[in-house]
């Protein structure tokens, strides 16, 4: 994307584009804030006229009725009075509307995307552009564009009544014009540059808290307080001194704007003045007239704040624009091949190369073929790093290799939909994910139309069953972040049940039982084994006593397949396996 600080001042506000995007969905609303608008500008523009009626043909004439005349100057601000009340409604819900709309449109394309994409974004910086930016989006949108338009509308409809008033003075007046444009021109600019700037600083903070919030234990237990204070301090005072740095541009701008019209006004009312007194101008057309300029200077002043409010909007809509259009690099191809019913369970892994976006210089598989057959229990060990946890990274189908190629029942994932084969493939991760939601909703995941009944099921079959009773308020007991109300065995059982509700013909363990205690993993592992009876299995350990009744292990070590076989066969043979084994029997004795 092209640098916002170069771009010229059109381009900045063609990323606006998206704000339209969304707006257009809502034509009525759209009308109705627009002729509300229309009515309320208009109606401001004929109070000073009503004063001019009422002086010509009611103060200046003696014995006269004024009644009518301010009759008349009273409908005018009833008229106003209601549609300054719809406009605020009608901007007011297009700016809630637009912005709930647009959070969700994000929303959903980030839920496609590739796992490689929050590699390489902060998800903290991401949340940040939903929050933040949404909500500069949403006073443009309910605020700014609206205050915007009537100030064009006041601004030209004064101009064009000043000079049908006073066409001498009015043409003093707009000399003055040329004068007001430069600034806005060259400092709004400036503004918009650091109005990015001040955006980014924003999100730095938010990503700053968001990190160390969520890494609260191991801040206070190494004693950091005083140096996560510090940090965040510095955080803040680059923002602030961002900030400061636009609020000073802005109020240079506006003070200069403001000293160029209110001066040339001066200037203006003191030539009427002296046409009053020479009787070439009635003293209802110099109060109008007055009251003319004093709208139309404010119209054109005001623009110049609403200016900055729109290009930082602008900066705002682009950023979100990026989350919006980005593409996945993981999708379904336009004719996905069907994955063959019923399922079979078969895997393979073909000549697969492959590396981590994030660390292109290392592979993490190197000319990998493994082949699983249906019903198989296969267990893969092997040191840290030797690329377990990748086989099952790439079965989900969140990466692509490099070269070669991975298959479930017989079709290469490339030509398959990712949900169909995700749907094979039932999944317990090393580091458990509990949502910040009930017990209920953290089982569902594994099945969402699940009845109370299958998640008891579930959960008895995971030893998970003792311990939710025992919440305050059962399946409805909300979990806290990341699950903080369980201990760690907890929610590695309540990961396995939401596992064993998906029922998927492939199953995917990854050190399942490893946060368990003795007692624990004994249960449970009974429970696994009656699920892997029918499924095919792979199972990843470093504790090798849980990969001893596999049909076959693999041991990998560098991302390739260095043995295999039984582990009997293998700890004969005294290779890795063999020393892997000793070196744990040494630490477990």
């Amino acid at each position: 994307m092209a640098d916002d600080t170069i771009a010229t001042p059109s381009r900045k506000l063609a990323n606006l584009d998206i704000v339209w995007r969304f707006a257009k969905h809502y034509p009525g609303r759209l009308a109705a804030a627009l002729g509300a608008l229309i009515v309320a500008g208009v109606s401001s523009l004929a109070v000073p006229y009503g004063f001019k009626l009422i002086i010509d043909n009611g103060l200046m004439r003696v014995g006269s009725n004024i009644a009518p005349w301010f009759e008349g100057l009273l409908g005018i601000v009833v008229i106003l009075s209601l549609a300054t009340a719809a406009r605020f409604y009608f901007v007011s819900w297009l700016g809630e509307r637009v912005v709930a709309d647009l959070r969700m449109a994000v929303q959903a394309n980030l839920l496609r995307l590739s796992p490689s994409y929050f590699e390489e974004n902060r998800p903290s910086e991401i949340a940040s552009r939903l929050t933040a930016d949404t909500t500069i989006i949403e006073q443009l949108v309910g605020t700014t564009v609206s205050v915007a338009l009537r100030n064009i509308l006041m601004g030209v409809g004064g101009v064009v009544l000043l000079v049908s008033l006073a066409p001498k003075l009015a043409g003093m007046m707009l000399l003055g014009l040329p004068l007001i444009v430069v600034p806005i021109t060259v400092l709004g600019r400036r503004v918009r540059s650091v109005s990015r700037s001040s955006q980014d600083r924003i999100a730095d903070v938010g990503a700053m808290v968001d990190e160390v919030l969520g890494a609260m234990k191991i801040v206070q237990a190494f004693r950091q307080e005083g140096r996560e204070t510090q940090r965040f301090r510095d955080a803040a005072d680059r923002v602030f001194a961002t900030a400061k740095r636009r609020i000073g541009l802005r109020a240079v701008m506006t003070a200069i704007v403001i000293m160029l019209v209110f001066g040339s006004i001066t200037l203006v009312i003191w030539e009427g003045a002296a046409d009053v007194a020479a009787g070439r101008m009635s003293g209802g057309t110099i109060a109008a007239f007055v009251l003319y300029g004093g709208i139309t200077a404010g119209a054109f002043g005001a623009l110049t704040e609403v200016y900055g409010d729109v290009l930082r909007g602008a900066g705002a809509a682009a950023r979100l624009g990026e989350l919006l259009e980005e593409q996945p690099g993981i999708a379904a191809p336009a004719h996905p091949t069907k994955l063959p019913e019923p399922p079979q369970g078969r895997l393979a892994f073909d000549h697969v190369t492959f590396r981590y976006p994030t660390r292109l210089e290392v592979a993490a598989l190197e000319d990998f073929s493994l082949e699983v057959a249906p019903g198989e229990t296969l267990a893969v060990v092997g040191p840290s790093g030797a690329g377990k946890s990748t086989l099952f990274q790439l079965l989900q189908r969140f990466y692509d290799p490099q070269s070669g190629s991975v298959s479930v029942d017989g079709v290469a994932l490339p030509a398959a939909d990712p949900h169909a084969v995700r749907a094979r493939l039932s999944m317990v991760p090393q580091e458990t994910v509990i949502f910040a939601s009930s017990a209920r909703d953290n089982l569902r995941y594994g099945r969402w139309d699940a009845s109370d009944a299958d998640l008891w099921q579930a959960a008895e079959a995971a030893n998970a069953a003792e311990f939710l009773r025992r919440l305050p308020d059962g399946l409805d007991t909300f979990m806290g972040e990341s699950g903080a109300r369980l201990s760690g065995g907890q929610r590695q059982r309540l990961a396995i049940a939401r596992a064993i509700l998906s029922d998927a013909p492939i199953l995917l363990l990854d050190e399942a039982t490893s946060a368990l205690d003795a007692e624990s993993e004994r249960l449970v592992q009974d429970a696994l084994e009656r699920l892997m009876a029918d499924r095919t299995t792979l199972v990843i350990a470093h504790r090798l006593a849980t990969v001893r009744a596999a049909d076959r292990i693999i041991v990998m070590d560098h991302g390739r397949i260095v043995e295999q076989g039984t582990h009997d066969a293998l700890i004969r043979e005294k290779g890795l396996y063999a020393r892997l084994a000793s070196l744990q029997f040494e630490m477990t004795a």
